[in-house]
């Protein structure tokens, strides 16, 4: 059975847990099948990040969150998107990048040249 389950990964003293889909059976550090998100409870406020159209993926396919996972979900309530935002909001926008000059381009170039001098 696949549970959803917090997998401890801080130094001592400083706890830092990832939540993870594991077997149910699998050791707490073991292997997981995929991680959905990560939490920090040492900052201030508790820092929680959790890729949830993955969380209800695995939900859907019959995966169980343990306890601590229910607690923390309910705790953290999915906030909807504003309508018209980017569901990436931290990544900038992309800028457009400007192909390279092949042998072509430059005699496209001198015949635009040319239109515009015409124009002008």
């Amino acid at each position: 059975m696949l549970t959803i389950r917090m997998r401890r990964v801080g130094a001592r003293k400083r706890p830092f847990f990832r939540l993870v889909v594991t077997e149910s059976r699998a050791a707490r550090d073991g292997r997981a099948l995929e991680v959905l998100g990560h939490y920090d409870p040492t900052a201030q406020p508790e820092m929680v990040e959790i890729d949830r159209p993955r969380l209800r993926r695995w939900v859907s396919r019959g995966a169980q969150p343990s306890a601590t996972v229910r607690t923390l979900l309910a705790r953290n309530p999915e906030q909807p998107e504003p309508p018209g935002s980017d569901a990436v909001v931290s990544a900038p926008p992309a800028e457009p990048q400007s192909e390279p000059e092949t042998a072509s381009e430059p005699e496209a170039q001198s015949e635009q040249e040319s239109e515009q001098e015409q124009d002008a």
